[in-house]
């Protein structure tokens, strides 16, 4: 007996208030975070001179829990004498780390950093993936499987291991060029050096699936009805091949971002990339968690670095299952 089956692909049932949910809680820690760069990098009077504000630290008032949970008399009493005494005080919005610097101003800068580094990342691992996965399936024959063999190979390679070579081989390179870099130079050759080992790796998955949904697509009747017109390549890459590749191309990169995150977070509690003084979510979150023991546990070091990254990463997800459903044109014309 003949059954009817339909062409149509089953429709995912999600909740109608995540896409915006996602955008608002996604742009709302970018702004943020970005936003607040002229608060976080202003100069404030500390002793000694004046350091930008997520930088300056008074001992006298480190470990200080945030000031919603309560605090003891004798931190009040503490807080009160060393601002009687003109001293520098920290916010206590999220308490205050080991050195008695503003908790919430470390948050805000290393939310900046690691955002910046996981949306270039992404952006790197998008553009490079979607051109070598598209020329490796639309050519495909004996080109395809020389550049899936490079794809196999530097899969096997530990990217872990690529960071250190690459972060090793930058800084003595400098030292045998006779560069003296400054603190702040040596930071941003480090976080680019990051960027870049990341960014560099990350894309390999992303070449797999364009490549596989090119060689998926060029088989399709429209592409062969394209082909068989006359339309020159560039055209039926663009109006035709693309348009249907949005789909994955959006939601890899939603994904790309948080994993940049996570890398760079892993690799920051290893000592590689971001390093102290500059903050991130991830050596935020490394260095809270040494502070969490028996004796005292100061929980908001690791509570509000770990807070943040996961909002974002539910932010991005909830954002790319909705970009999926907006661009995909099949669900978008059933």
């Amino acid at each position: 007996m003949d059954t009817a089956r339909s062409d149509n692909p089953p429709r995912i049932i999600r909740w109608p208030g995540s896409g915006l949910l996602g955008q608002l809680l996604l742009w709302g820690m970018v702004a943020a975070c970005f936003l607040s760069l002229p608060w976080t990098m202003g100069e404030v009077a500390v002793q000694g001179g004046s350091r930008p504000r997520y930088q300056a630290s008074n001992l006298q008032l480190a470990l200080l829990p945030p000031s919603w949970s309560g605090l003891s008399v004798p931190e009040r009493e503490l807080i009160s004498r060393e601002s009687s005494q003109g001293a520098y005080v920290p916010g206590l919005v999220f308490g205050t780390d080991r050195l008695g610097r503003d908790f919430f101003a470390r948050c805000l800068m290393g939310g900046t950093i690691s955002l910046a580094i996981g949306f270039a990342a992404a952006l790197l691992s998008v553009v490079i993936g979607t051109l070598y996965g598209a020329i490796s399936g639309w050519k495909g024959g004996r080109l395809d499987a020389i550049l899936m063999r490079i794809v196999d190979i530097l899969f096997g390679l530990p990217y872990i291991l690529l960071v250190v070579l690459l972060s090793v081989a930058v800084d003595g390179y400098m030292q045998r060029q006779g560069a003296q870099l400054s603190g702040a130079a040596r930071q941003t050759v480090n976080v680019l050096t990051l960027l870049i080992a990341i960014g560099a790796v990350s894309w390999l998955a992303m070449a797999r699936v364009i490549r596989g949904q090119v060689l998926s697509l060029r088989e399709r009747p429209f592409i062969e009805a394209a082909r068989a017109g006359g339309i020159p390549v560039h055209r039926q890459l663009a109006r035709h091949l693309l348009p249907n590749l949005m789909g994955p191309v959006i939601v890899y990169a939603t994904l790309a971002v948080p994993a940049a995150i996570l890398s760079e977070s892993f690799l920051s509690f290893l000592g590689i990339g971001v390093q102290e003084p500059l903050p991130s979510w991830g050596n935020l979150a490394s260095s809270g968690l040494t502070e969490l023991n028996t004796v005292k546990s100061r929980w908001w070091l690791l509570l509000w670095p770990c807070l943040l990254i996961g909002v974002t990463l539910l932010a991005l997800n909830f954002l790319g299952d909705h970009l999926k459903d907006r661009f995909d044109p099949v669900r978008s014309n059933p």
